[in-house]
């Protein structure tokens, strides 16, 4: 398996988007390093070896990034998902699909970014996997609640399988359709889990689409079928994944993509009939 040249897990991406009143920006957790073909099983090593594959480190993984996505609107502030929190894992205390996995970095990227974790009045979730609640749900050796003022979004499929993660926080249940946000409407996209949802961020004739774990590579635009180890549901995950690529294709349509180490924020254009990530320049 060839090793690319590849970026540092995830150091900062930090990448701020103007869309009309909406101001966007990515913001840096931390990272985690995937086993090409323990997270991707329906990949062999040959994939790997493309020119456009995902580079893998020197100790053979694809790194990710873990980000979250704050929107801003006017005075009010959403988080789309919260990254993994103040604590990391080992490559060698963990399970066999990763190497090391760490974050810890959000409170000071949103004080860098000017905003204090009062700010946030609204959190939207993707899903409640671990990498994606850290810092609202208390993740991490001192079990940090960062936004005591947020409202807490997730689909209600989310919330009937991991509810008792949110404590005493308010949440509210949404499904397609619901704005969640001034401009920001959910929009289902199950597979990954049973009620992973994408948010759509419309504004200044555009749209920008945050997916969460659609995607973890980019690698998946061009190849749908592989589904990834930790897919609840892999068939309705690749019916998910098709649907979504048609989406992003569409004239005016932006990404925000939570694991990718190549650029977070992009659009998905064909190349021959290929569908291709390119990341919006830092």
């Amino acid at each position: 398996m060839a090793h690319h040249t590849a970026p540092a897990t995830a150091e900062s991406y930090a990448r701020t988007l103007r869309l009309g009143e909406h101001t966007v920006t990515v913001l840096t957790d931390g990272g985690v390093q995937l086993h090409p073909l323990r997270w991707f099983p329906d990949s062999v090593r040959d994939d790997w070896n493309s020119p456009h594959a995902s580079p893998l480190d020197a100790t053979g993984h694809t790194p990710a990034t873990i980000t979250a996505l704050l929107v801003e609107h006017r005075d009010r502030a959403l988080l789309i998902d919260t990254g993994y929190g103040a604590h990391s894992v080992a490559a060698d205390d963990t399970i066999d699909t990763i190497g090391s996995l760490h974050g810890g970095r959000l409170p000071a990227e949103l004080v860098r970014h000017g905003r204090d974790h009062t700010d946030i009045d609204t959190v939207a979730f993707t899903h409640l996997h671990d990498d994606h609640v850290g810092w609202a749900f208390g993740a991490g050796q001192h079990g940090t609640r960062l936004f005591p003022r947020a409202t807490h979004v997730a689909s209600a499929g989310e919330w009937a399988g991991a509810g008792r993660r949110a404590g005493g926080a308010p949440t509210r249940a949404v499904s397609t359709g619901d704005e969640i946000f001034p401009g920001v409407r959910a929009w289902t996209t199950p597979g990954h889990t049973e009620g992973h949802t994408a948010y759509v961020i419309s504004a200044g004739g555009r749209r920008l689409i945050a997916f969460g774990d659609v995607f973890h590579v980019p690698d998946q635009f061009a190849r749908p079928d592989w589904t990834c180890a930790m897919d609840a549901d892999p068939e309705r995950a690749r019916r998910t994944r098709r649907a979504l690529t048609a989406e992003l294709t569409r004239p005016g349509t932006l990404a925000f993509a939570t694991h990718f180490a190549a650029g977070p924020l992009g659009s998905v254009r064909s190349h021959r009939g290929v569908p291709r990530w390119e990341a919006l320049e830092a």
